[in-house]
């Protein structure tokens, strides 16, 4: 049987697995981030002080490795699907590794730099 390297999950099982739990967690990442919001009286201090927070950090950690695993299966989905140059799919679809990583390790100094 023939591996494709590009697909996170070993099957489809897996990658719709994937999809569906990245999903949930985008979704209540999002949903704490309205909560907070619609919740208290924004300013610097507060935002800084909400982003202080571990908990916080760790949540927005994990919705951006959502967001990379989310996108990169979606990516090859539809890459696969229709772009037929195996030449042209392949440099897609690294230039967009490349691009979610890149987004991913800045988020990551950005959040635990401050």
């Amino acid at each position: 049987m023939v591996t494709n390297s590009a697909t996170l999950g070993r099957n489809g099982i897996q990658d719709f697995i994937l999809l569906r739990v990245t999903a949930v967690i985008m979704t209540l990442y999002t949903l704490y981030l309205v909560g907070f919001i619609a919740f208290n009286d924004i300013d610097y201090a507060v935002w800084v002080g909400f982003f202080a927070a571990t908990s916080t950090k760790v949540f927005t950690l994990l919705a951006l490795v959502s967001v990379l695993i989310h996108a990169w299966i979606g990516a090859w989905q539809v890459l696969s699907d229709y772009v037929k140059c195996a030449m042209l799919r392949g440099a897609a679809q690294f230039a967009i590794v490349v691009l979610l990583l890149v987004y991913v390790l800045t988020g990551i100094v950005v959040l635990w730099g401050v």
